[in-house]
């Protein structure tokens, strides 16, 4: 039986992918094993599917002053010594590693032992902790055409994301039933991740009153931010949070309305679901969002607005254009090369046990 060890943490978006692959690596026959931070999100979610979780000491790494940045490469090194010793106890064929500066210690103290390591960049440029493993890695997995461009020659290869598979299961009536919507009206679904978007939120719902005119709106705003005035309000429903029945939302989504977070929007490509984008602006982020965005657009897959210019005006003119059009924009998603991820990725691996076996 082969062994793989996957890594990678620190939020949702570093640890979902690898759940995702999960059922693949178990009919392939792997034997997995899990190495994340000591109490970390990908403990929580991890341990549910029964995988063998390890925790080591994790440092963030930081681009700007901090007292922290003094003490953090000293949690890394201890990291970087108990990976190593628990790589060993495994004695994995392969590690696959999502990314997330959890990984840093995992990836490097694997290829210390020799052990190949698939890396897993989501975003169109590396983030810092990707960056400290692509040096060592076999293989670099990537979302954007133009990544591939920016990574080291003979490592780079463009699978797209993995996506949960019981995403492609849902059922647009049972989302109706959920919602209280018919099949009279097209449906919006608005989503801004996990914590929601406060200021899509608020401009979402100042259009309301035009977009309810021709659509129907779901609306998953993010923990503690449903407004109570609006719970009664025909044609438009609110959850905080959903987790099993996001299938169904997005199966009766006729466009869908989303901040750019690279897991995301591989979501809707692989749905192939009619999209406009509202990045996070560069002054709250790196400009991550802004730039896989920009590379969505530019493929034909999405239409992008800036969160400083929206309006209602803008809103639901956006929303008119992108329903009209959205079959223009289904058929550029389903003729995308980043499809088949698992697939992809899944021959990556193989291959790097293979050559973990020569070794």
């Amino acid at each position: 039986m082969k062994k793989i060890v996957l890594t990678g943490g620190g939020t949702a978006g570093h640890v979902t992918p690898n759940i995702a692959l999960l059922p693949a690596l178990q009919e392939a026959g792997y034997e997995i094993s899990y190495i994340g931070s000591y109490d970390g999100i990908e403990k929580q979610l991890i341990t549910d599917f029964g995988i063998p979780y390890y925790g080591v000491s994790t440092g963030k790494f930081r681009r700007y002053l901090d007292p922290k940045n003094l003490s953090d490469p000293f949690k890394v090194i201890k990291g970087y010594n108990e990976a190593k010793k628990i790589l060993k106890q495994i004695s994995p064929d392969v590690v696959f590693s999502k990314g997330g500066f959890v990984s840093v210690p995992v990836v490097r103290a694997a290829a210390s032992l020799k052990i190949p390591c698939i890396i897993h960049e989501s975003d169109m440029t590396p983030g810092l902790a990707n960056k400290l493993c692509i040096p060592v890695a076999a293989k670099v997995c990537c979302n954007f055409p133009e990544t591939v461009d920016s990574l080291p020659k003979g490592k780079s290869v463009l699978t797209g994301t993995p996506i949960r598979a019981e995403l492609f299961t849902g059922d647009a009536e049972e989302g109706r039933k959920l919602c209280g919507f018919n099949s009279d009206k097209p449906v919006i679904m608005v989503i801004g991740g996990s914590l929601g978007a406060a200021a899509v939120n608020q401009a979402v719902r100042d259009a309301l009153p035009e977009l309810l005119k021709k659509y129907q709106v779901v609306h998953v705003c993010g923990k503690n931010k449903v407004d109570n005035l609006l719970l009664t309000l025909e044609g438009y429903k609110q959850f905080d949070y959903i987790k099993e029945d996001l299938r169904h939302l997005f199966a009766m989504a006729d466009v869908v309305i989303s901040r750019a977070g690279a897991n995301a929007i591989c979501e809707l490509l692989a749905l192939h679901k009619p999209n406009i984008l509202i990045p996070l602006p560069s002054k709250a982020s790196r400009g991550d969002q802004l730039l896989n965005a920009k590379s969505f657009e530019q493929q034909g897959y999405s239409v992008v607005l800036d969160q400083d210019d929206l309006t209602t005006t803008l809103i639901t003119q956006t929303v008119d254009s992108v329903y009209e059009e959205r079959e223009k924009y289904v058929a550029a998603m389903q003729n995308s090369v980043q499809q088949d991820s698992i697939e992809k990725i899944m021959k990556l691996i193989t291959k790097g046990a293979e050559l973990r076996g020569t070794k």
